[in-house]
């Protein structure tokens, strides 16, 4: 989840969320009580093999949603494609541009650049989760693609479905989030009008390429 949160909950959580931007330790609390230790090394570190099935399918202009400390973003500027990062941290701006990529401090759900115009978006690290509601969030998504744009997204392994709730960041004030299981894939596909088109795994990691649906 290392887009953090969005919208006016963005400013607040800065200071929080950008230790896990840095690689140090960040608690992710849910409103259960109950925690989780985000991934925050895997975040900082270059692409593992996970993040190349991702990669590899991002043949034309991408918009890496949540970019983080821009390990994806730099990763395919380096090889050449067009890829901007967006993220609502500053840290995570500076951090992507420091790596070599292009990033843009903006919220998914306000203004984007190219709006219309990407062939690919990714949502790596859980970033489906943007907002608390997937559904949403693709629907979003393919306001930002061109025709026929596809979106890359990471998802939690089988046996978990699709969930929301409160979360906070190390102590930080509360926000939306959610998660989004295999098993719930196609159910949230059709319901944001969209319909898979590939899955993948790697370990523990499992990935979904989704487009629009033909009408």
């Amino acid at each position: 989840m290392k887009g953090g949160p969005s919208g006016g909950q963005a400013a607040a959580e800065h200071g929080h969320f950008d230790a896990g931007l840095l690689g140090r330790t960040c608690v992710l609390e849910l409103g259960n009580g109950r925690w989780i230790t985000l991934p925050t090394r895997r975040w900082v570190a270059d692409p593992g093999g996970g993040d190349e099935l991702l990669l590899v399918r991002c043949a034309g202009s991408t918009l890496d949603i949540g970019c983080g400390p821009g390990r994806l973003t730099a990763a395919l500027a380096r090889r050449g494609a067009l890829c901007v990062g967006i993220d609502v941290s500053p840290t995570a701006i500076e951090l992507t541009r420091q790596r070599g990529g292009t990033a843009v401090q903006c919220d998914v759900f306000a203004r984007v650049p190219g709006e219309g115009r990407w062939r690919f978006a990714l949502l790596a690290d859980g970033n489906i989760g943007i907002g608390g509601d997937p559904v949403a969030l693709l629907g979003r998504v393919f306001q930002l693609l061109a025709p026929g744009g596809r979106a890359l997204v990471e998802l939690d392994p089988p046996g978990r479905r699709v969930r929301a709730d409160r979360v906070r960041i190390n102590g930080g004030a509360w926000f939306r989030w959610a998660w989004l299981g295999v098993d719930a894939l196609d159910e949230v596909a059709r319901a944001a009008s969209a319909r898979v088109v590939w899955t993948g795994a790697h370990g523990d990691r499992h990935f979904a390429e989704l487009m629009r649906a033909r009408t």
